[in-house]
């Protein structure tokens, strides 16, 4: 017990020298437990194995960390996320109860005596690598397709040999290494053979003291070993005497032994650090006694180090009395100097705001809209990001805010009053004079719309529209109260805002009530297109445009896309102006208005041209075509074209009604007629007057200079007809479409009429003709083919003629039933004739006389009425059926071709009729040779 309290004075006096204390509160005695390593590792709850850098000062702390960070809730039951791979190997899978659960933390986590980290997984940490288990793991690596298949010996295998770039390494490179590390390394090894031989002595030592006296740290209790030890705490005092207040109470005795126990307990822990201190200064003795011996260098290093920094701090100090000092007051003030710059920038920048309202005024009165209004904007922007917070601008935001939008009203107000007095102004007498086609005040409208669109207020160009709107009503309704005040009617007429009363006029007074109205549109709109046109131009200014004029002196303020906006909104004014126009005017010109009046062609002509001009003109403001005007004229021209083909469709009827068929002379103007519609010449006007009742004219119309027509009057008044047709389309365009279909009904009634007069038998009881003539029916057909005629250049006149196939069609069949019928009536004479023959004499008999007399008869009808050849075709025809039903008769009489006397009589009729075909010459002459003779015995 001796040697050990002298070994602990000594270690107590070694421990003075050091400075450090023998407390069990001193901090020092801490700190060398643990470095000496005999000191237990620290508890796992300072820490978390998976949170690097989640630290903990309490158990509570860290149970919690647990409870939020490493468990998962699954309903009523707790999983333990504490472990490698987010799974604790002390917690099954399905979970525990929360009671359950801080058990199981505070068993396995807060207790947990061993701190190994967990295994880290890496690349290497893999049974195999990659490759080998996506090959075959049993042949290891494969370096190609054969040598997986039959083995690593399939392929030559070839030598690499070293790389020239790589030195030989060998073991005189490190020679040198070698002998400087060589002599530390002999003293490490002989410092641990020393350390390793002084282990058995201390632990010898040990054991004569007594195996009771334990010789580790760990026996100490934590209390003692902190940094601060207060005995004044309960729990504190209660840890360091535990049961002293007890036995206190109980005896004097118990009381005495307690403390003598406690003070030999405390003597232990002081012996076992004081031998822990006297090995750390055994061990640690070569650098005390070094740090001794050289303790008095040091010193005169430290002298030397403090006289430098005394230096040191008199130069800092001369340098900062001499140039910090006075560079510092010279950047002050600078500094002042520019703070007081800012405050005078400041107070002229408040001067000039507070001028803001003055100059308005100024601006307002010189028209300066857009001035004005930057003005207002640089002004609010100016007092929301420079001046904001300056009590006395306080109320200013608030009354330019009213002040832009007074602007904006007297923009909208001025604008109004501006249209209304530019599109009133009175109409100049010349269409397209000074005062229509100029803009009064353009300045003033310039400025006005420069600021409705420095507002982005595109509203203007409605309100435009609809007084100029108002003003065309206002114009058309003036000149209907002109109109109505120069007529000499006392009827009392009220007008509406429209002016849509069907007046009592006259269509004189219309068109020129028309032609008025149009000149003082046109005036108005020319008006309208340039004040548009002056706002284009300032639009085009605002957006900046290269090729616009520069209206303004600041920068462009409009938008592309407001532009084209604008732009649009424009052209739509102007094409709903001009389309508004055109309504008025079409109203004028509507049935409703001219249904008492019908007018002639000249006035529809003029119509015509009033509407045309007027709606060249509009084109040529708006760009786009109006229709209603185009319509209302359309209407009447379908009312006249109605009228006019009714009076000429009428009149033909009458005339072939009275028609007797019977040849006429053709006058010479209808000759000209002809050649002009062969021309397609409808220039001229049409012939005037009853010019059929005329004796002189020529026997035929000749058409193209050779073709001879024979025709009645009924025909020549179709000619004329047609050519009025033409001539009318001619001369107004607008009714060629009318005609060309009145045109088509004209000839159809022609055609049905004539072949219910004639073939039909209809002269007969209408006309009073006893009989229907071959004659008549060739003067028919001779009609009908000049109509054939004429038809290809009518379509090509009319240019739309619809129908033309089918009344192609019709009259074509008509003629060819004039011609059935024509040699139908002979043939059926000539039947009845050779029903009563018989082969005997004389010769020639009665009947081949009255067949030849048939014969010279039809000839005599149609000889000077159709062509040579359309005869040819009739007479062939009669041929062809003379000879069937001579055959038949010959059959019948039983005459054969035998030479015999009856064969020689019809040798003798045919002859005598053949002679009678070769004098009329009714036939081709290839077929008047006497091959009937021969011909009539085939059957």
């Amino acid at each position: 017990m001796a040697t050990t309290r002298s070994a602990g004075d000594a270690a107590t006096s070694v421990s003075s020298a050091l400075g450090l204390g023998s407390g069990s509160g001193n901090p020092g005695l801490r700190k060398l437990s643990t470095a000496s390593g005999g000191g237990g590792t620290a508890p796992s709850w300072q820490s978390c194995y998976y949170c690097t850098r989640e630290h903990f000062k309490t158990i509570s702390d860290f149970v919690n960390h647990l409870r939020n960070r490493h468990c998962t809730r699954e309903g009523g039951s707790f999983v333990c996320r504490y472990g490698f791979n987010g799974v604790c190997a002390s917690l099954p899978l399905d979970g525990v109860s929360d009671r359950d659960y801080d058990a199981h933390v505070a068993k396995y986590h807060v207790n947990q005596h061993t701190r190994e980290m967990p295994p880290e997984w890496g690349v290497y940490s893999a049974a195999q690598n990659l490759p080998a288990v996506l090959n075959d793991p049993s042949r290891g690596k494969q370096s190609n397709l054969f040598t997986k298949k039959w083995g690593e010996h399939f392929v030559e295998r070839s030598h690499v040999p070293p790389s020239p770039r790589l030195p030989d390494i060998t073991h005189a490179d490190f020679a040198v290494y070698l002998g400087s590390i060589g002599k530390r390394y002999r003293w490490h090894e002989r410092r641990q053979q020393q350390l390793e031989r002084d282990k058995p002595l201390e632990n010898g030592a040990q054991g004569a003291t007594g195996p009771q006296t334990p010789s580790h740290l760990s026996a100490v209790p934590e209390i003692f070993l902190k940094s601060q030890l207060q005995l004044h705490h309960p729990a504190t005092f209660k840890q360091v005497f535990p049961n002293y207040m007890q036995t206190t109470a109980s005896s004097p005795d118990a009381h005495q032994q307690t403390g003598r126990q406690l003070q030999e307990q405390l003597s232990l822990y002081l012996d076992m650090v004081e031998v822990k201190i006297a090995q750390q200064v055994s061990q640690k003795s070569a650098a005390f006694f070094h740090a001794m011996t050289t303790q008095h260098a040091i010193l005169a290093e430290m002298e030397q180090a403090a006289d430098q920094v005394r230096q040191l701090r008199s130069a800092l100090a001369q340098l900062h009395s001499h140039s910090v000092v006075d560079s510092f007051r010279v950047l002050r003030f600078a500094q002042r100097r520019q703070h007081y710059n800012l405050t005078l920038d400041k107070l002229r920048l408040m001067a000039t705001v507070h001028k803001t309202q003055p100059m308005l005024q100024l601006l307002l009165g010189t028209q300066d809209y857009v001035a004005a209004l930057d003005l207002i904007g640089t002004t609010q922007e100016i007092l929301s990001a420079e001046l904001l917070g300056i009590h006395c601008f306080k109320h200013l935001p608030m009354q330019l805010s009213e002040m832009e939008k007074l602007i904006d009203k007297m923009l909208t107000t001025e604008f109004e009053r501006y249209a209304a007095a530019d599109l009133n102004r009175p109409l100049s007498d010349v269409p397209g004079g000074e005062t229509d086609s100029v803009c009064a005040e353009e300045d003033k409208l310039v400025a006005i719309v420069m600021g409705l669109l420095r507002k982005q207020n595109f509203s203007f160009v409605q309100c435009y529209q609809q007084e100029a709107i108002a003003t065309i009503r206002a114009i058309i309704k003036q000149l209907l109260i002109e109109v109505l005040a120069r007529s000499d009617s006392d009827q009392e007429i009220s007008l509406t805002g429209h002016g849509e009363q069907a007046l009592e006029l006259t269509l004189p007074e219309w068109i020129a009530l028309l032609l008025r109205s149009s000149q003082a549109l046109v005036s108005i709109l020319e008006r309208i297109k340039t004040v548009v046109g002056i706002m284009q131009q300032t639009a085009d200014a605002a957006v900046g445009a290269q090729d616009a004029v520069n209206l303004i002196d600041s920068e462009a303020f409009l938008s592309p896309g407001h532009h084209e906006q604008l732009h649009c909104q424009l052209q739509q004014l102007l094409q709903a102006v001009c389309h508004y126009c055109h309504e008025r005017c079409a109203n004028i010109v509507s049935p409703q208005s001219l249904e008492k009046s019908s007018a002639s062609e000249p006035e529809l002509c003029q119509l015509s041209e009033i509407v045309d001009q007027f709606g060249e003109t509009t084109r040529s403001i708006c760009g786009v075509a109006s229709v209603p005007l185009q319509l209302a004229l359309k209407v009447q021209a379908s009312r006249y074209a109605q009228r006019f083909h009714s009076e000429r469709k009428q009149k033909l009827s009458l005339l072939l009604d009275q028609e007797r068929w019977r040849q006429v002379d053709i006058p010479h103007e209808f000759q000209r007629i002809i050649e002009r519609m062969a021309a397609g010449d409808y220039a001229k006007p049409e012939i005037s007057g009853n010019l059929i009742s005329n004796g002189a004219g020529n026997p035929v119309l000749l058409v193209e200079g050779k073709q001879p027509y024979t025709l009645v009057s009924a025909s020549l008044m179709l000619i004329r007809m047609l050519y009025e047709y033409g001539g009318s389309a001619h001369r107004l365009p607008l009714l060629a479409s009318y005609h060309a279909r009145n045109v088509v009904d004209l000839l159809r009634c022609f055609n049905s009429r004539s072949c219910q007069l004639i073939i039909g038998a209809g002269a007969m009881r209408v006309a009073g003709l006893k009989t229907i003539t071959s004659t008549n029916l060739a003067l028919v057909s001779r009609a009908l083919q000049l109509v054939l005629w004429l038809l290809p250049k009518l379509k090509e006149h009319f240019q739309a003629m619809s129908g033309y196939e089918a009344i192609e069609r019709d009259y074509q069949g008509h003629i060819k039933e004039i011609e059935n019928k024509i040699h139908g009536i002979v043939s059926e004479r000539l039947a009845a004739q050779l029903d009563a023959w018989e082969a005997r004499p004389p010769i020639p008999s009665q009947t081949f006389r009255h067949i030849s007399r048939h014969l010279v008869k039809l000839h005599e009808a149609i000889a000077g009425v159709l062509p040579e050849a359309q005869i040819h075709e009739i007479y062939g025809v009669v041929h062809r059926n003379f000879k069937d039903k001579l055959r038949e008769q010959l059959l019948k009489l039983n005459v054969n071709n035998n030479g015999g006397p009856q064969h020689g009589v019809v040798t003798s009729e045919l002859t005598f009729y053949m002679e009678t075909l070769r004098t009329l010459k009714a036939l081709p002459a290839e077929q008047l040779d006497n091959g009937i003779l021969e011909e009539i015995w085939l059957y």
